[in-house]
Formats: C-alpha cells, sequence, structure tokens
C-alpha cells in the first residue's frame, strides 16, 4: 500500500513491458496495430498526462508531429530501486552503508541513463517505419517544389515583364527622339520658309520702289542718288515692321504698278508707324513721310 515502493515495484515490473515490434514484423503487418500497444505501455510512467497516443491513418501532421515530440521529450518517473544489488544491512557501519547507497545510487543513474536511450531507439524505429511521415515528407517536398516552381514562373514572368517594359521605355524614347528630329526638321523648314517669305516680301516691297520709279518727281528715270536714298528708306522701313505687318504691307500693294497707288500704300504705312511711335517726322522724305 506504500505509494513509493508501489511505483518502486512498477517501475521495474517486467510482466507489464511490452516489447516493441521489428522492422520485418511492422512491414508485414499493421502498423498502428502493432506499435500502439507499445506506447500505451511505456506512457505509463509519464510524468506529464494525459500522454498523446499513436493515432491511425487518418492523424493529420500537426498531431503526428505533437506525438513524436512527446515522446522524444518524454519525462519519465521510472527509478530502478528495485534492481538495487547490494542492500545496506543495519549491523554494518555508517561509512560502509553510505558507500553501498552511493553505489547504488549510481547504478540506478545508470540504468536511467539506459532506459532513456532504450526508449529512444523505441521511438526512432517507430518514427522510421511510420508511413504517415513519408507521406508527410513527400507532401513537403511537392510543396517546396511547388513554391520552387511558382517562385520561379513569378521570376520568370518579373524578368519578362521588365524586359518588355524596357522594351517598350525604349521603343517610346525613340519614337519620341523620331518625333523631336521630325519637329525639329519642321521648324526649321518652317523657320526657312519664314526667312525666305519675308526676304521674298522686301524683294516684293524694293520692286514696288522700282515700280514707283523710287519715287522720282517728274520725267525721266531716277538719279543714283534718289535711288540709293529711296532703298535706304525702305530698309529702314522695313526693320521697323514686323513680319506679320510685313504680310500684310505687302497684300495692299498686291502686285500694283500704279505710282500713285504704291506711293498711297508707302504713305498709308509711313503713317501708321508714326502713330505707333517707330517713324519719325521727316524720316522718310523720299517715300512721303
Amino acid at each position: 500500500m506504500d505509494p513509493i515502493k508501489r511505483r518502486q515495484f512498477d517501475s521495474v515490473d517486467e510482466g507489464a513491458d511490452i516489447s516493441p515490434p521489428t522492422k520485418k514484423q511492422t512491414q508485414k503487418g499493421d502498423f498502428f496495430k502493432l506499435w500502439n500497444p507499445v506506447f500505451e505501455s511505456e506512457a505509463r510512467f509519464s510524468r506529464k498526462q494525459p500522454v498523446p497516443m499513436l493515432g491511425n491513418e487518418e492523424s493529420n501532421k500537426e498531431e503526428v508531429e505533437t506525438f513524436y515530440d512527446f515522446w522524444y521529450n518524454f519525462d519519465s518517473w521510472r527509478s530502478f530501486e528495485y534492481q538495487d544489488e547490494e542492500v545496506p544491512d543495519d549491523n554494518e557501519s555508517r561509512d560502509q552503508r553510505r558507500h553501498i547507497e552511493r553505489k547504488n545510487a549510481n547504478a540506478r543513474k545508470k540504468k536511467k541513463v539506459e532506459d532513456t536511450a532504450r526508449l529512444r531507439k523505441v521511438v526512432d524505429l517507430a518514427l522510421e517505419l511510420d508511413e504517415r511521415i513519408k507521406r508527410f515528407r513527400k507532401e513537403d517536398q511537392l510543396n517546396r517544389n511547388r513554391k520552387k516552381i511558382e517562385k520561379e514562373a513569378e521570376e520568370k514572368k518579373r524578368k519578362e515583364e521588365e524586359a518588355k517594359r524596357k522594351e517598350q521605355e525604349a521603343k517610346e524614347a525613340a519614337e519620341k527622339a523620331e518625333r523631336e528630329k521630325a519637329e525639329k526638321a519642321d521648324a526649321k523648314k518652317a523657320k526657312d520658309a519664314a526667312k525666305n517669305a519675308v526676304k521674298k516680301n522686301k524683294r516684293v516691297v524694293r520692286g514696288a520702289i522700282k515700280d514707283a520709279n523710287y519715287f522720282h518727281e517728274g520725267e525721266g528715270e531716277a538719279s543714283a542718288k534718289e535711288i540709293d536714298a529711296s532703298l535706304n528708306e525702305v530698309d529702314v522701313l522695313l526693320g521697323r515692321i514686323g513680319n506679320e505687318e510685313l504680310v500684310d504691307f505687302v497684300a495692299k500693294l498686291g502686285g500694283k504698278t500704279d505710282v500713285k497707288e504704291i506711293k498711297m500704300i508707302f504713305g498709308q504705312e509711313i503713317s501708321r508707324l508714326k502713330g505707333e511711335g517707330k517713324v519719325k517726322d521727316g524720316e522718310m522724305k523720299t517715300l512721303g513721310g
């Protein structure tokens, strides 16, 4: 009835021990039917209760891992006092009794270590033969492979998108450069055309002066002095007129050859420029201003 002595006896009760099946027996039989009794027998020595059992084929990965984690860290209350080789006699001296007690304590400690190693081997063998572990490892490998393939596919997609983006950027840059080049060329053409138009309009103005005989009064041809004076004042006039105003001025001349009409148009333009403060009084005497 002594609980301490009861536990000491149960620790070494060989009749209650169940030996684990061999690898060959397990491979030929039902794993759970063969191994469940082994762990049920060992469970009685656990300080921690309840003890997780082996389960069955339907047990999930978490349940199986919990089971093996528990048994690999098994905390046993098993002791081996009943296997002491020597028992102190009351007639022996104190030193002799202490010597025997130390000897027995060391032997029990050694047996405890051996029993822990024995249980570890049992768990190792069960783990090795457990088809669920193999299935879980295979599933894990498949998941790792799947994730690897997905990662590689994502990386490939990223690189393809990056290459496509760079290609698109290069294409857009080339198109932009081409547009800028075309715009620059068009601008140059427009600028050259504007310059040519200005030159043409100025020639028209100078031609109109020539048609008006350089504003010579009287019969005969204008003198060299009159020609120079007229052309000089025309150059000044052209220098004061903007390009758009020049276009309007040329439009008014409109290929006219009548001297009076030409003089009148020049007079109107000079008056306009005077009104805007661009020409002073007496600055264009030859042209009528």
